[in-house]
């Protein structure tokens, strides 16, 4: 069974974006629910994948969680959530009452805005600590309305003197938590149907492979310079998806 009526071409498609976006999340830490939402919009209304990379977030977070246990910062974990319980029912308010081409220009936007920030490179001269990752919440919350509440966070993080390890642990540590507060939210929504079940099987064993082949860092590129390739590959893709909504 094909879901969201994709047809053999766009599920084809689908697969592909899937795979490659584990694999950059295996490799830079984030990434993956922006790719994949960004790239859906190519082929369906996007907010039919936003239940599928909630269930995937969490199973790559697994996968993950023995490696980057002893670098997460917890203190930060917990602002960043007591934010994101806020923005997360105003977004998902938001997003749900408009059009489906509003909303595919809206996340093409939204995406393109948070990868120029991420570009930028503006930097603070010190790490923001305590109550400062509760405004990013908040922002995270709204962001995650579809899917793609890791962006503020981790255009916060790469703006901070934060070790690699602390940045990648942290996020793999968020995202689990901020999801299953999410998942509810998107059930009443009407974001979850038979359709994101067949969806998740199928994109479950290719985020896996793609995250587990990420990890492996067979490139022996930085991973900081792997993510500035997938902030581009990312842009390129909301600008595909704003053209396609406007157009």
């Amino acid at each position: 069974m094909i879901p969201f009526e994709l047809g053999l071409g766009g599920t084809g498609w689908l697969a592909a974006v899937i795979f490659a976006a584990a694999f950059i999340r295996g490799y830079s830490g984030f990434g993956y629910s922006a790719i994949v939402v960004a790239g859906s919009a190519l082929v369906t209304n996007p907010l039919n994948l936003v239940a599928v990379v909630v269930l995937m977030e969490c199973a790559m977070s697994l996968q993950s969680a023995r490696a980057a246990g002893p670098h997460v910062d917890w203190r930060r974990v917990r602002f960043l959530l007591a934010g994101a319980a806020v923005g997360l029912p105003l977004g998902l308010w938001v997003l749900t009452g408009i059009s489906d081409d509003a909303a595919k220009a809206a996340i093409s936007g939204y995406v393109l805005l948070m990868c120029g920030v991420l570009l930028l490179g503006w930097r603070f001269r010190a790490e923001i600590r305590g109550r400062g990752n509760l405004a990013v919440g908040v922002a995270s919350g709204l962001a995650n309305a579809p899917g793609m509440g890791g962006l503020p966070v981790a255009a916060f993080f790469a703006a901070q003197p934060m070790p690699p390890a602390v940045f990648r642990a942290t996020l793999i540590a968020y995202f689990p938590l901020l999801d299953l507060y999410s998942a509810p939210l998107y059930w009443f929504a009407g974001l979850v149907t038979m359709d994101t079940l067949w969806a998740g099987l199928i994109a479950l064993p290719l985020t896996v492979a793609g995250n587990w082949l990420g990890g492996r860092h067979f490139f022996g590129t930085d991973p900081q310079d792997f993510r500035r390739f997938a902030i581009l590959l990312l842009a390129g893709l909301a600008v595909l998806g704003l053209g396609k909504a406007i157009l």
